[in-house]
């Protein structure tokens, strides 16, 4: 198909002073950004400015996809990232292998999302073989509200990456619309479901005309309609469901939502591994072979105590009571107690041989669940990632192993922006005239915004700015870790809500110089040449690899700074490669017009070349709109109407540049520094007068 091409535009257009440093620089352009449909194709094409050639084969992106299929996936990289749940759990029932999931409840005051979301990432770091998020009736569960089951659910599994279970209740739902939330679930990228009858909303269970009264039916119907797309998930009862006629009955009837197409069982909470392995053998008696996993509850007041025993119908043991009592208003005691006790069940458990997993009721508290797992030895946080960006869970990305590196550090708004796409690239992004990149118009989205309050974030960042190096100094506290002006550590910027990466290390010293004059760094890289994917810090990907990198930087400086740097950049003309645009559009690069330069790849054991990171000439136009926008919609939001400090973002906003730098030459010695070095060493010296401007 044809593809809108860029307007090449006379050198100095909209920028007359860089356009006489432009004009001598040789092969530089200036452009403005082609037009771009949501619809448009991305097309891969062999070659790469400075970067492998692992393919020869590439795809379409978009809606008017080729059909043809590269080679290289990310199948090859880790492959149960393709496993649906209950491959997951059989293979590390077989291998011995045990695991962990955790339940958390939707919040009811969208203040609480973002900070449930960033719970998630914390223990999504830990290793759960799931999470799951629980159905709540009053909270409109099915709708796209942001305290909503199916919101907090869909963003568990497409921003956080995390294998996801649905609840899905049967109580005060039709059965339309439960087939309308089920459709909505599958579209969303949700394969897992916990099916329940659900608790009722007053003291009894009201029949809904057109619904089920059981979850047998609701597992039924699933089956019935959506065949075996979905993993489902029933609820046992250790001592019997409390409306069940006996504890045998209860057993009958669990034994059918089984026959019925369940996949694996997650029991209520019990306070003794005595009655789960009663359980677990009445179950095998009875002939239930799928997993069943206790479900483990963690004592951390005195009320939810209350609560979830008063909704469960369970009684506390006496040992238990008689530990509690003293203690019911010491909130800290009671919740190491609760550590405690978590901690011998679940020994006890694992001891007992007849458990695969541990499913925790978090009630939304991390921390506590996090100390349990580490004194149980299955936190298994890893600083290596199998690919050096956070992925998606969504199966239309499971191969999706190539990223423009400008949203290295939001990779939620990347993929937000990119969720409409059908297919995503695989293997190399190849030649793209046209990436379909969505409108970020939603600052204020739970999953995009940053988790600080407000007031915080003030601390932070200057509840008031009296110049640029105010500015400068935020930036410089973030790289340094040093407390601040107020006392106050600085840790997260608009660009970066999370701390900084463990690489930019390697480079801190060299990143702060630059800062403190006003290079104000977003995004870094140092330069790898072959060193081991198993490095703690470096590496990415299997083991027995090896992994690449050509140095990078990003950063926003001032037009007299930019001025300089073009000067400069002459001499590395043929080394490095550079993008120089401001918030209007105008743009300055050495750089091929639609061909992206691969700035990050691996080797590894029987597989193709990876090269999951690439600077993209075009993406970058887009990324440069997201970036400047967050100097208003995150900074400058924070002060006052024309207020000074505004004023001081908004003038940044307005003039500064934001420019990337790749080094080619990754086997050498990075010169980005050198270049930077050189910069200020030209706005350093004296002016020159008329006469020596002549002589030049």
């Amino acid at each position: 198909m044809d593809h809108p091409k860029p307007k090449v535009l006379p050198a100095g257009h909209h920028c007359p002073s860089l356009g006489m440093w432009a004009l001598e620089a040789g092969s530089v352009r200036f452009s403005v950004p082609p037009s771009i449909s949501r619809n448009s194709a991305m097309v891969n094409e062999p070659g790469g400015h400075g970067g492998p050639n692992p393919c020869l084969e590439g795809r379409s992106i978009g809606r008017e996809s080729s059909m043809v299929s590269s080679r290289c996936s990310t199948r090859g990289l880790k492959p149960e990232r393709h496993e649906r749940l209950r491959e997951k759990m059989r293979r590390r029932m077989e291998s011995g292998d045990k695991w962990f999931s955790l339940e958390f409840f939707p919040p009811r005051l969208a203040e609480g999302v973002a900070n449930l979301i960033s719970g998630f990432d914390q223990m999504g770091a830990g290793g759960p073989l799931f999470i799951d998020v629980t159905w709540r009736p009053a909270g409109d569960p099915g709708s796209d509200k942001e305290t909503s089951s199916m919101t907090i659910a869909s963003t568990a599994v497409n921003y956080c990456g995390l294998e996801t279970v649905l609840h899905m209740t049967c109580c005060c739902q039709s059965q339309e619309k439960i087939t309308c939330h089920l459709h909505k679930a599958k579209r969303l990228g949700l394969k897992n479901i916990l099916a329940l009858r659900g608790d009722p909303v007053g003291d009894q269970w009201k029949e809904e005309e057109g619904g089920f009264c059981y979850a047998v039916d609701l597992v039924k119907h699933i089956r019935s309609e959506f065949g075996d797309y979905f993993d489902i998930g029933v609820a046992g009862y250790p001592k019997g469901h409390p409306d069940a006629g006996s504890f045998e009955s209860d057993l009958k009837f669990l034994k059918e939502k089984v026959s019925a197409g369940a996949d694996f069982i997650i029991t209520q909470l019990f306070f003794e591994a005595d009655t789960f392995c009663q359980f677990f053998k009445a179950c095998s008696e009875i002939g239930i072979t799928c997993p069943i996993l206790p479900g483990i509850f963690l004592i951390q007041n005195y009320h939810s105590l209350q609560q979830l025993v008063k909704l469960s119908k369970l009684e506390v043991p006496q040992q238990i009571k008689d530990k509690i009592e003293p203690i019911k208003d010491n909130d800290d005691a009671i919740c190491n107690y609760g550590i405690d006790q978590a901690v011998s069940l679940c020994k006890k458990l694992l001891a007992s041989g007849l458990v695969p997993g541990l499913h925790f009721y978090t009630l939304n508290r991390t921390m506590a669940a996090m100390q349990v797992l580490k004194r149980l030895g299955m936190w298994t946080e890893d600083p290596r990632r199998f690919l050096p960006w956070a992925v998606s869970a969504h199966p239309k990305r499971w191969e999706e192993d190539v990223r423009p590196i400008f949203w290295a550090s939001r990779p939620k708004s990347y993929i937000y922006r990119t969720q409409e796409w059908d297919e995503f690239p695989k293997g190399r992004w190849g030649n793209s005239s046209s990436p379909a990149f969505g409108e970020l118009t939603d600052y204020h989205l739970f999953y995009l915004k940053s988790a600080c309050p407000k007031e915080e974030l003030l601390k932070m960042w200057g509840e008031e700015l009296n110049s640029e190096e105010s500015v400068f100094e935020v930036f410089t506290h973030y790289l340094s870790g040093e407390p601040n002006r107020n006392g106050c550590q600085v840790t997260c910027l608009p660009w970066n809500d999370k701390p900084l990466a463990t690489d930019t290390g390697l480079m801190q010293e060299k990143l702060l110089r630059m800062n403190r004059r006003g290079v104000l760094t977003i995004n870094s890289q140092p330069n790898i040449n072959g060193q081991p994917s198993s490095h703690p810090v470096l590496g990415w990907g299997p083991s027995g690899g090896y992994v690449f990198q050509k140095a990078y930087l990003e950063f926003f400086t001032s037009r007299k700074t930019v001025e300089a740097l073009l000067q400069v950049l002459k001499k590395y003309e043929f080394r490095v490669n550079y993008h120089i645009v401001n918030v209007k559009g105008e743009n300055i690069t050495n750089a091929p017009e639609l061909q992206p330069n691969a700035v990050t790849w691996g080797i590894f054991p029987g597989r193709e070349i990876i090269q999951p990171m690439v600077v993209d000439p075009v993406s970058f136009m887009f990324w440069k709109d997201e970036a400047f926008a967050l100097w208003i919609k995150q900074w400058g939001k924070l002060y006052g109407e024309e207020s000074p400090s505004q004023k001081i973002i908004q003038c940044i906003h307005d003039n500064y540049f934001l420019v990337n730098l790749v080094d080619n030459d990754f086997p050498l010695d990075n010169c980005l520094w050198q270049v930077i070095e050189d910069t200020f060493e030209l706005l350093d010296r004296p002016p020159q007068t008329d006469r020596e401007m002549e002589a030049t």
